[in-house]
């Protein structure tokens, strides 16, 4: 009887990660408007938390990435896990508004990271066939995580106050330690190559692909010099910078537009399960057309999303937003990590990935302040979704400038 290939129980174990990782973060959003009501801060003051963690995860991925390279994910993404459950046992005790930034801007800005460059890194090693699919299965996690996660935190807010649904995700996030015991660096450690095929027992080399070749791609100093690097930066500082907007943003939106706060927080959950589609549907795209066609698609629904939100005057029309956006929510996702291998290769994979998104934190970063700051002084998010729509076009622009990088094959 032919064994299970392992790599598929590490899919698995990465759609958990990324399930419970992403549903903490996004909870956030259902969280800010309790700390809005509680304590009196300002939609700015409020978004300075998830700034400063974007921040902090920018400079932290980079090292995680590094780390995950020389030493494997597992005791990386464990380390994460502690410090990332730390962080929410720690915001149930919030008093101040230092203390949110404590919490979740810092401890939770250190440890989010890993849940991509852990999990992603090593399926690309794991995968080369099915790579852009297998991916976006790992990445439908994120968004079934996004979907389920906000209604349970928002069940429990109704039921037991939100102090008491930021301990349940601060365990349910120490419980990630258990979960990535299962996470192998690469098949050669099991005597494997990618996709199953089985290696001699005197083959010691680490492998990624099915035809017996070694590691293969540049380093991150050699990548730096390359255009394609930057071009891809600039595409997830603008993807990001969108992204996070609606993410913190979407659901005091709907709020402000007359839903109520459930109803607004349905708004996540949607966002949440149609991304599913668009990280398997983008995922596959990439493995047919490359990952340069993938991420257009993404920035054109994009654009049309916003161009519809700008237009809407019911309320309930953001439940239509919410799947044209969350298909291009999804793909963004996807897309990153099997540009990495298409362009760069595999052999530094997690630094790299990590570097390109610290690029794309930076959006991460100002964006939320910046609506916020337009809201508090306006009343209005309309500039805000502007910026947005410009953003899309910008991105959609220097992605279309990407060509080959000859040397991301050459054996290393």
């Amino acid at each position: 009887m032919k064994r299970i290939f392992p790599g598929y129980y590490i899919v698995a174990a990465s759609c958990v990660v990324q399930a419970t990782y992403l549903g903490a973060f996004f909870s956030f959003g259902i969280l800010f408007p309790e700390f809005e009501a509680e304590f009196g801060w300002k939609r700015e003051t409020i978004s300075w938390a998830a700034s400063l963690n974007f921040l902090i995860m920018g400079i932290s991925v980079i090292f995680l990435g590094r780390l995950t390279d020389r030493l494997g994910p597992r005791w990386v993404l464990a380390l994460a896990s502690v410090i990332y459950g730390l962080g929410y046992l720690l915001l149930s005790q919030v008093n101040a508004v230092w203390h949110l930034y404590l919490c979740f801007g810092v401890l939770a800005g250190i440890s989010i990271g890993a849940h991509d460059v852990c999990t992603l890194s090593t399926v690309a090693r794991w995968f080369v066939k099915r790579r852009g699919l297998i991916t976006g299965i790992v990445k439908s996690g994120a968004g079934v995580g996004q979907a389920l996660m906000p209604i349970g935190v928002a069940i429990l807010i109704v039921m037991f106050g939100w102090r008491t649904a930021c301990v349940v995700i601060g365990f349910s996030l120490l419980s990630m330690v258990l979960v990535s015991l299962m996470l192998k660096r690469d098949p050669a450690l099991v005597g494997l190559q990618p996709d199953g095929v089985e290696v001699a027992a005197t083959e010691t080399t680490e492998l990624n692909s099915a035809t017996s070749i070694p590691e293969h791609g540049i380093s991150l100093r050699q990548a730096l010099k390359t255009h394609q690097l930057w071009l891809l930066c600039i595409g997830k500082f603008a993807d990001f910078y969108c992204l996070m907007t609606i993410v913190i943003h979407i659901v005091p939106h709907g709020i402000d537009q007359g839903l109520a706060p459930a109803a607004a927080a349905r708004i996540l959950a949607i966002i949440g399960i149609v991304s599913i589609v668009g990280r398997i549907a983008v995922g596959t795209l990439s493995d047919r057309f490359g990952s340069k066609r993938a991420i257009q698609a993404c920035f054109s629904l994009l654009f049309a999303s916003f161009v519809f939100l700008q237009w809407l005057e019911n309320p309930n029309l953001l439940f239509a937003f919410a799947v044209v956006y969350g298909i291009a929510h999804g793909g963004f996702f996807t897309a990153t990590s099997p540009s990495v291998a298409e362009y760069f290769g595999t052999r530094s994979h997690g630094v790299i990935f990590g570097t390109l998104v610290f690029c794309g934190t930076l959006g991460g970063v100002i964006s939320p302040v910046l609506a916020g700051r337009f809201f508090d002084n306006t009343g209005s998010y309309d500039v805000p979704f502007l910026i947005l729509t410009a953003f899309s076009v910008i991105g959609f622009a220097v992605i279309s400038q990407l060509r080959p990088l000859a040397v991301a094959s050459d054996h290393a």
